[in-house]
Order: structure tokens, then C-alpha cells, then sequence
């Protein structure tokens, strides 16, 4: 099998280009991959209001892309005139107000607590972007409805971290399934998948965006933030 040609450094801008050269040089399968994505390059797209990405994620988790992103319209549209939701206007909204753009309650809910959050001033970008990957998840979980996965996304794509791995992801369980040919499931499949991630350090999160991509598995409220 002839063996895929890799990127080289300055071909990518920036970190890019070493980061992918680390990648294909540690790992055959991950190298064949991203030679699957052709010239296409994942670029880095940090996003600074992670106050809006996290409402966002929120909107957007157990649904399909095309119904977070209705319900995404119909919620913004509730401000006016910029469509921005500021958390004082979100905290005065009623559940009922909240269900109209088709949330559910517990969703409703889940989206006032990080308003409130926001609001306490609790979501500063500077000071989560120097946080570790643990402390960043341990901040964020505190928030009623936001989980590890959530942490995760936000970490991986609004603030473009380099090194964080979602092994409870779904649709990167299944890209490493056919690619590694896994038949484990479970706590067993994120232990297989972990271990082999590991020659992935420093850059997993380049990795995961090129596994989600190749099989065309990215998370749906990255690809609607234009994250993926």
C-alpha cells in the first residue's frame, strides 16, 4: 500500500502544520485519515464568547443540526434589535416565553442557569482559557444541564485547545470503530480509544477534527457554530 504523503509544516499556517506532521508520522491509520481530507485544512477558529457558544451548545445537544439551528432562529429572534441574548433579558423570560422557540423545560432551564452564570461574571474568557482541563471542566459542570461532553466542545473548539480528548463522543467512537476496527463497546471502547490517542499528544484535538471529518461524524453544534 503505498503510504500517504504527508503535509509539511509550511503548507499550514501557524502551529498547523507541525501538529499535523506529529500526527501522521505516530500513527499510519490516523495518516491515512487525513489523507482522506485531500488539500482541506482545519484551521483554528477560537471563539471568545463562550457565554454564547455554551447557550448554543445547550440549544443544540440530542437534536439534529437542522432542528437546533430553527430553534436557535427562533430563540435570538426573541431579542431585538441584534438578536443578541444578553443574560438579563434572558433571566427575565418566563419558561413558557423560553418554550415558544420550542425549548424544552429542562432545556429552558438549563439556558437561564447559564445566563445567571454570565451574569456573576462567571465566564470570563481569559480566565478559563488558562485553565487546565480538569478545572475547566469542574467550572463549567457546576452549571445545571452542562456535562464533561459539553466541556469538552467548548474547550476543543470555542477556545481551540490543542490537547483534549472526547472519548465519549459518539460520532468519535464510530470514526475510531471503522478506522481501528474496534468491536469493543462501553468503558472498554474509551479505554481502547485512550490508549491509542495517547501518541496523539500534544495535538488529540487536531486529531478528533480530522477522525469527525473523515467520516463525516462532526459534533452538529460545531458544525452549525462553524467550528468543524
Amino acid at each position: 500500500m503505498t503510504e500517504p504523503k504527508l503535509e509539511q509544516p509550511e503548507q499550514a499556517s501557524h502551529w498547523h502544520g507541525a501538529a499535523l506532521l506529529h500526527l501522521q508520522t505516530a500513527d499510519p491509520t490516523l495518516a491515512r485519515a487525513i489523507a482522506l481530507m485531500g488539500s482541506e485544512v482545519i484551521q483554528p477558529a477560537a471563539h471568545e464568547d463562550l457565554y454564547l457558544a455554551l447557550l448554543r451548545a445547550i440549544v443544540s445537544q440530542q437534536i439534529s443540526t437542522k432542528a437546533a439551528a430553527a430553534i436557535w432562529r427562533r430563540f435570538t429572534a426573541m431579542f431585538r434589535p441584534d438578536g443578541y441574548p444578553e443574560p438579563r433579558e434572558v433571566l427575565r423570560l418566563s419558561e413558557d416565553e423560553l418554550r415558544e422557540a420550542g425549548l424544552s423545560r429542562q432545556k429552558a432551564g438549563y439556558l437561564q442557569a447559564i445566563a445567571d452564570y454570565q451574569e456573576r461574571g462567571l465566564l470570563d474568557y481569559d480566565h478559563l482559557s488558562q485553565l487546565d482541563e480538569e478545572a475547566f471542566t469542574r467550572h463549567l459542570t457546576a452549571i445545571r444541564g452542562v456535562g464533561r461532553w459539553t466541556a469538552q466542545m467548548l474547550q476543543m473548539f470555542a477556545l481551540d485547545q490543542p490537547d483534549v480528548f472526547a472519548e465519549g463522543d459518539l460520532g468519535l467512537q464510530n470514526a475510531m470503530r471503522v478506522l481501528y476496527r474496534l468491536d469493543e463497546t462501553g468503558r472498554a471502547l474509551q479505554k481502547k480509544m485512550l490508549l491509542i490517542a495517547e501518541p496523539w499528544r500534544p495535538y488529540r484535538s487536531l486529531a478528533c477534527k480530522y477522525l469527525w471529518r473523515a467520516l463525516d461524524n462532526s459534533p452538529a453544534v460545531n458544525a452549525e457554530m462553524g467550528w468543524a
